[in-house]
């Protein structure tokens, strides 16, 4: 009786540390969920700012402060299906960029996410392009850039030309396509009387870190592709600490958010160098610089290279890489060790969601397809439970004969399962099977663009943030704000109570402390898992509720192992 108490308290104090533990675990290694993009007040939902949204989104007075940027130099428009902004022609800056498929909260008035900015707004933000002045004397940074056209389109690309005391003229034609690729060429036509190095480069500035926490699982920041290799390091603080630089043929870099992308291409069948680096400001730089070459007189030279700006769609960023004109650019989501299993998992999700038309919807039929599949395996594992309970009483024999020897204890008992021919770890291959799995359903409800603000059913209108409804204060009837720990939405109290009755219909522990144990356990995986995406949920509840139903199907196939847990 000592010793069940002594492992009931024991277990008690497992449970305090995950409970209050874990929270901070998660935060590090395994961020759990987006932030909410509703809350529910007097029982209706309520779509809330976003908190690492542009600053300037809802703020009519930054509005006007970026206007007044945007407004100090000449500009070419933008206009795509995907992007609208413009080109400052003072530097030949692209700096001004909104994503029109996208907006920053899940208001219908919500504005459209902004991932550039001009110099001198807030949250700064822009490429640029040129060249290298040593001996060719090139426009200088804040040089004023003469346009071909008022616009540029997917059908109409734009040359901005300019020149020096010299003789060299400097032109760089940018195109884009439908998405988010640009394709800039940079072009010198050498009219002096002797030949010039010339050294194209470009870069991507920002002002301040990304408003994405970096984690464990998820890479936010300075990113690139080189020697054939992803690298998700140097981080925003090895920047500070010095510059980051590599040299490679092939490859891209740039930073990236947990949805967004500004990403150099250079000339991939070219060598550069490519370089991460720290200025005033808390100014952050990404650039590369072609190797130099000698533009003879009367002779011009284009070196070509591409700007990815935009949402990290997932069939995009596979689109780029599967034709060649990006290498590794599916790499910019950081799926992580399971990609094999992640990638295939996201796929079926999405071709289920425009099937149906609700991602919720497609999660519970994924739950459904994988259980499916894991059903003959489930067969054996209930076999496997059925037979461990037959042998109970010669297991017990054995351990009051071999009390005192447990080498000779375990020899006896492994001799038992093989004459039997019982599997004690048949019983655990389901577990298993779930695992990656859920961890991969995990990773695409936190990285993918495409699981973003979407919606289920009633309250819950973004399946990659927790549940928003709290019981504790009647779902917003009560005016306190609960405490995060306490914040238990409906879906994880479902999900307590779907564990709850899915373990009473597992065979009955023969030890009363064990009993104990998973009497409390639903409780406590209910608190562990209320911060999870309401996505991870749904997968869980389904996922309890099919094994109810499979449980009771399989007891009726094994009454034995009914019998045994009944005793």
């Amino acid at each position: 009786m000592k010793d069940e108490s002594k492992n009931f308290v024991l277990f008690a104090v497992i449970a305090a540390l995950i409970l209050f533990g874990w929270p901070l675990i998660q935060s590090r290694f395994f961020p759990t969920a987006n932030p909410p993009a509703t809350k529910v007040v007097d029982g209706k939902s309520r779509a809330i700012p976003n908190p690492a949204a542009d600053p300037t989104a809802d703020s009519p007075a930054a509005l006007r402060d970026r206007a007044t940027v945007l407004a100090s130099s000449p500009r070419v428009r933008i206009e795509t299906p995907a992007l609208k902004g413009s080109i400052n022609l003072k530097g030949a800056r692209i700096d001004d960029l909104v994503l029109t498929r996208y907006n920053e909260t899940v208001a219908k008035n919500s504005p459209p996410i902004r991932l550039f900015s001009p110099a001198g707004a807030p949250d700064a933000y822009f490429a640029a392009f040129g060249w290298r002045d040593q001996g060719l004397q090139p426009p200088a940074a804040d040089a004023l850039w003469t346009a071909s056209a008022p616009v540029l389109t997917p059908t109409q690309p734009v040359t901005l030309t300019a020149a020096n005391a010299q003789g060299q003229r400097f032109a760089i034609q940018i195109a884009i396509d439908n998405d988010y690729l640009f394709t800039v060429k940079q072009t010198v036509a050498n009219a002096g009387r002797g030949a010039v190095p010339v050294s194209a480069y470009g870069l991507v500035n920002r002002v301040g870190v990304s408003k994405d926490p970096d984690s464990w699982t998820i890479h936010t920041g300075p990113m690139s592709v080189n020697n054939g290799a992803a690298h998700y390091n140097p981080n925003f603080k090895d920047v500070d600490a010095g510059p980051q630089s590599f040299t490679t043929t092939g490859g891209w870099l740039g930073f990236t958010d947990k949805y967004w992308l500004a990403a150099l291409v250079p000339d991939q069948n070219r060598a550069f160098d490519g370089q991460f680096r720290a200025g005033a400001n808390k100014a952050y730089q990404a650039d590369f610089t072609s190797a130099a070459q000698l533009l003879p007189p009367g002779r011009q030279l284009t070196q070509t290279a591409k700007l990815f700006a935009g949402a990290k769609e997932v069939k995009l960023l596979d689109r780029y890489t599967d034709t060649g004109a990006v290498t590794k650019l599916d790499y910019a989501i950081d799926w992580g060790w399971f990609r094999l299993v992640e990638k295939p998992i996201f796929y079926y999700l999405d071709w289920l969601f425009r099937l149906i038309g609700n991602f919720g919807v497609a999660i519970i039929i994924l739950t459904l397809t994988i259980r499916l599949l894991v059903f003959p395996v489930a067969q054996r594992q209930f076999a496997s439970m059925a037979a461990m309970r037959a042998l109970q009483p010669k297991m017990k024999a054995i351990q009051e004969r071999y009390k005192d020897d447990k080498q000779r204890q375990q020899q006896e008992i492994m001799a038992l399962y093989k004459a039997e021919k019982v599997n004690p770890l048949a019983g655990c291959l389901p577990t298993l099977i779930q695992i990656p799995i859920f961890y991969a359903l995990y990773k695409a409800l936190m990285l993918t663009i495409e699981m973003r603000h979407q919606p289920f059913a009633l309250w819950i209108k973004d399946l990659s943030a927790p549940d928003p409804a709290t019981i504790l204060n009647a779902f917003g009837y009560l005016p306190f704000t609960v405490p995060h720990i306490l914040a238990i939405g409906v879906f994880p109290v479902l999900l307590g109570i779907s564990m709850f009755f899915q373990f009473r219909l597992n065979p009955a522990p023969m030890d009363d402390t064990q009993k104990q144990v998973f009497a409390i356990l639903p409780w406590v995986l209910m608190f562990v898992m209320a911060p999870l995406a309401v996505g991870l949920q749904i997968y869980w509840i389904t996922t309890n509720c099919i094994s109810i139903a499979q449980q009771k199907f399989l007891y009726s196939r094994h009454p034995q192992l009914k019998e045994a847990a009944a005793k």
